[in-house]
């Protein structure tokens, strides 16, 4: 690990370490140690610039939870530490609802939600990152549908005077990363179910994913097998049905001990133009972006599609949707 501490064994021990001890053991000033001073922070709902603002975010979440876990599921990851090293971080995150901010009142409720991040790293830093966690989870489990968070975010956001614009193609901000992943053959097989599946070709499920997966889609759900899967795409490209699909980075992954990984990030950007799971389609323009993990397995002769896991932000998607159309913000003139 040329450039990086010595105390960690590799990459992923480097990615799961510090989050340990940033969020967990409290040491938040390492944060200007092991994140760069210009840092370009994209989460679909807002872009941050610079390790002070993500200090400030981090305090601002630690307040509202507390005794938040971060349970490190796996780094998908690439590169080299020479040249700069990308991982996909998996996250499972536990916490209580203790104090007031950005959830609403304090609730006291317990809550699990996953996060994926994306982090490049060079010279014991992280100067890049795109990061999506299962909104929809939390709220659901405080008790809010996504829409009604979303509607609550806006309508606080213009009374104090700060909105905060969900990602999109326009307000996205080039960091230091510009590759494209690796050419491994489960990444390029996770690519291309993907895409075939955003190309209208459902048959994909079928014949790529094993009978028996498990699934773990937005909102904290879980569900098996190739209805489960059917049910989550096809509900959410019937949403967007004319919007571009692109995918911007892809890992393939072998390592001993472990089944073929893979991880994609993607976006999708068009036209709310289709009944789905998003309602009654308005036609607002929205951009969503996503990322996938897949592991793959023979049960058999040939191997397929045993776990997915794939995050999108559901509420900067109704956010989207509510500021284009304005249902439910009329009070605020």
């Amino acid at each position: 690990m040329k450039g990086f501490d010595e105390r960690f064994a590799d990459f992923p021990d480097y990615i799961i370490g510090i989050t340990r001890q940033i969020w967990e053991e409290r040491e938040l000033a390492s944060l200007h140690r092991f994140y760069a001073r210009d840092i370009v922070v994209r989460s679909p709902e807002a872009v941050i610039t610079g390790n002070q603002g993500v200090i400030a975010a981090t305090m601002a979440t630690l307040a509202e939870f507390p005794d938040r876990e971060l349970l490190g599921e796996d780094v998908i990851w690439c590169g080299d530490p020479s040249q700069g090293m990308l991982s996909s971080h998996r996250i499972l995150s536990r916490a209580s609802h203790l104090g007031s901010g950005v959830y609403g009142d304090a609730t006291g409720k317990k809550i699990e939600y996953r996060i994926i991040a994306d982090c490049h790293a060079l010279n014991n830093c992280i100067d890049d990152e795109w990061l999506i966690r299962d909104q929809s989870a939390i709220v659901r489990q405080l008790g809010l549908t996504p829409e009604e968070f979303a509607r609550r975010t806006i309508l606080r956001e213009r009374e104090t005077g700060r909105s905060q614009p969900p990602l999109n193609e326009k307000n996205d901000i080039e960091g230091p990363y510009r590759k494209k992943g690796n050419d491994n053959e489960w990444g390029a097989r996770l690519a291309d179910i993907l895409t075939r599946i955003m190309g209208a070709d459902f048959s994909a499920i079928p014949k790529e994913y094993d009978r028996a997966c498990e699934l773990a889609y937005p909102g904290g759900v879980l569900a098996r097998s190739h209805d489960g899967a059917d049910r989550f795409w096809m509900g959410l490209r019937a949403s967007f049905p004319a919007a571009t699909f692109e995918i911007h980075h892809v890992i393939g992954l072998e390592e001993a001990s472990m089944p073929a990984r893979a991880a994609v990030r993607w976006s999708l950007s068009g036209g709310h133009d289709g009944w789905g799971g998003f309602g009654a389609p308005t036609g607002a323009e929205v951009y969503i972006l996503g990322i996938t993990h897949a592991e793959f397995k023979a049960v058999g002769s040939q191997p397929r599609l045993r776990r997915e896991w794939t995050l999108i932000d559901e509420t900067a998607i109704w956010k989207q949707i509510l500021l284009s159309t304005g249902v439910g913000l009329e009070a605020t003139g």
